[in-house]
């Protein structure tokens, strides 16, 4: 089963010797993913979603995701070096990401739902995932790319691996979002909350989050950030 997408340009696979994101077909890629994940709540630590006790609650999730989000669209990231699998023929499945509240009126997208599955973390994935969502939203079309001018990256505050992450790419920080969100039964879901108190009449057990905007834009792009990305992307890990 495919998802339904409101990305508004065209999704395909994108890959490099490395990497391939392909879009996430539930049939294939869910019940892997939550195998992989399932003993590991701190991966959705800082998120609204998740964590999923099975895949059919995953898939579930994926279908509404389109409806919560405007402009989006998500990839299963598959790792190249690895053998071809039940999950892909050209790898193993890595982890997942999304784009979300793309425009095509004001060309811009934001990079979202970066989960990676923990035997890969601190390896080559995170970084060409990121990178080939980057060099597709912000190449020109000549070029094979969207031509965006503006991709965002949002995380919470607590979160700096994502932090991290967002300015190692290139990723300027924009601003600070106090109180952005509240995780419903953010303690029970082993959320990380913003680590203040919640006012008056708040529902307990609920956690706030205050988000970091970081953006990267066209640009910045043209102006060294793509090269920057590329020579990232070309590091062993």
């Amino acid at each position: 089963m495919s998802f339904e997408n409101t990305f508004g340009f065209p999704a395909k696979d994108i890959a490099n010797a490395r990497v391939k994101l392909t879009p996430f077909l539930a049939d294939r890629h869910a019940q892997t993913f939550v195998d992989k994940s399932i003993s590991h709540p701190e991966l959705y630590a800082h998120m609204p979603l998740g964590p999923f006790s099975s895949a059919s609650d995953f898939a579930e999730f994926l279908g509404k995701l389109v409806h919560l989000y405007a402009g989006c669209i998500t990839f299963a990231i598959v790792d190249k070096t690895k053998p071809p699998s039940a999950e892909d023929d050209e790898g193993a499945l890595a982890g997942m990401v999304s784009y979300i509240r793309t425009s095509t009126t004001h060309l811009s997208t934001e990079i979202g739902g970066v989960l990676i599955l923990p035997e890969y973390h601190r390896t080559h994935v995170t970084t060409n995932a990121n990178g080939l969502m980057l060099q597709y939203a912000l190449d020109l079309p000549e070029n094979g790319g969207l031509g965006l001018r503006r991709v965002q990256w949002l995380t919470s505050t607590m979160n700096q691996s994502s932090i991290r992450v967002a300015e190692r790419l290139g990723f300027r920080r924009e601003a600070v979002l106090r109180w952005h969100m509240i995780f419903r039964d953010g303690v029970k879901n082993q959320k990380i909350g913003n680590g203040r108190p919640l006012p008056p009449g708040s529902e307990e057990g609920d956690l706030g989050r205050d988000t970091v905007v970081l953006s990267l834009c066209w640009d910045d792009w043209t102006n060294g950030g793509r090269d920057r990305v590329m020579e990232a992307m070309e590091r062993r890990q």
